[in-house]
């Protein structure tokens, strides 16, 4: 299932924030937990930084859900 998210104006978004917001995860340690194991890409990368800022462009990934981030 593939979604947008708007960076509505900001820079970027810290990829464990991202997974909270999106509610794939029901809170920051779960996200941090998930993306420790390597079950989070981004643009097609397993990404193991918590922090790694997502920016406009990017595409993420977890389990079978896909997310568009925007400016």
């Amino acid at each position: 299932m593939k979604e947008t998210f708007s960076l509505e104006g900001n820079p970027f978004i810290p990829l464990h924030n991202l997974l909270k917001v999106l509610g794939w995860c029901e809170s920051g340690a779960m996200a941090k937990d998930v993306i420790d194991v390597g079950l989070v890409t981004v643009d097609g990368q397993v990404e193991l930084r918590k922090r790694c800022k997502i920016l406009a462009g990017q595409v993420v990934r977890f389990q079978k859900q896909e997310v568009a981030v925007t400016a």
